[in-house]
């Protein structure tokens, strides 16, 4: 069978407005560091090893939460959650998202959604093992959250 796994690279395109937040964010609050700056996108890298390209252009602002349910969330992992918790809020930067979950979620300028876990934490419960998320919960929490739009 053919190996699949996923890469280290990733892009988006979000609005030119969103372009100093996402460089605040991603690299101020995170701790990215820009490789490459062009007219129209950013390069960066995160953690040492992932790179993000942002491409800034004429594209409806969609980074309203839940706009659509093709929505991906990334995952981001800190030694030291606590601290990065304050830091990612105290940024004024990002929409706190309520979820039933005991992580960090929230969403950063440019509209993407992340969790933020620990290094080394057990994360099998989101592998499927254990009893798993409550789903209904999970639906419950989003509607609230549509609704204080």
């Amino acid at each position: 069978m053919t190996k699949v796994i996923f890469g280290n690279h990733s892009s988006v395109i979000v609005p030119q407005q969103d372009r100093d937040n996402i460089l605040k964010f991603y690299c101020d609050v995170l701790g990215g560091t820009v490789t490459k700056a062009e007219s129209d996108r950013d390069f960066l890298l995160l953690g040492g090893n992932f790179y993000i390209v942002f491409l800034y252009g004429d594209v409806p602002d969609e980074s309203e939460f839940l706009r659509t349910a093709r929505s991906v969330w990334l995952e981001i992992k800190s030694d030291n959650v606590e601290e990065l918790s304050r830091k990612i809020l105290g940024s004024g930067l990002v929409r706190k998202l309520e979820l039933p979950d005991p992580h960090l979620y929230f969403q950063a300028p440019g509209g993407q959604c992340l969790r933020l876990v620990g290094i080394e934490e057990d994360l099998s419960f989101y592998e499927g093992a254990g009893a798993g998320t409550d789903v209904v919960k999970v639906k419950e929490a989003l509607k609230k959250e549509a609704r204080n739009r």
